[in-house]
């Protein structure tokens, strides 16, 4: 691992979502090190996120929701893997039951890790632990939709993988872990059935 002078590390928005900024030095390829830079990092913790399969049904369940920034950019609800921010303390696997349940109804059956992946790492420390996730028809508990005292409006929507898979290829879904676990599932699940 190369050098990393922290010369100075300030929060400069402190609220759901932190922002720090911070000065420093990095070794550089060649073994110099760079001039000082001043750095924003958007801080929001660690996430979580499965592309979830009801095997009785053969579809892959996925989440309709608003998003104002992407709603800036011309696309406001949009299609998404089943995800939510780990809370401090919390396993992994344990947030992610939590969210699948919380968001689409569902206990686990099974839950197999995919990788864990920073979502945009020139700008933000966020980091997603994505899952596939088996449910069947007898694991369905309630409704979804979300929690409202987080005021989520989630529509539950149930695609099969065929459809799931000629959406991301043709911008019917945007949303980039959404993306790579439709690819991962494509590739890696069925390709060994």
């Amino acid at each position: 691992m190369k050098k990393v002078n922290v010369e100075h590390k300030k929060r400069i928005f402190d609220d759901f979502f932190k922002i720090d900024e911070v000065h420093l030095q990095h070794e550089r390829f060649d073994g110099s090190m760079s001039p000082t830079l001043r750095i924003l990092n958007f801080e929001r913790g660690d996430g979580v996120a499965a592309i979830v399969f009801n095997v009785d049904t053969d579809k892959i369940i996925l989440t309709k929701q608003f998003r104002y920034p992407a709603y800036t950019r011309g696309e406001g609800w949009i299609i998404e893997a089943v995800a939510g921010m780990q809370d401090d303390g919390m396993d992994p696997e344990d947030a992610i039951k939590k969210e699948i349940l919380e968001e689409v109804g569902y206990e686990v059956e099974s839950l197999s890790f995919m990788s864990s992946f920073f979502v945009s790492p020139g700008g933000t420390s966020e980091r997603i632990h994505m899952y596939y996730a088996v449910v069947n028809n007898s694991t369905k508990v309630s409704s979804g939709g979300g929690l409202d005292e987080e005021n989520e409006d989630i529509q539950v929507v149930e695609y099969d993988l065929d459809q799931a898979i000629h959406m991301a290829q043709t911008g019917g879904i945007m949303d980039a872990k959404t993306l790579y676990g439709l690819l991962w599932l494509e590739n890696i699940v069925l390709k060994s059935m």
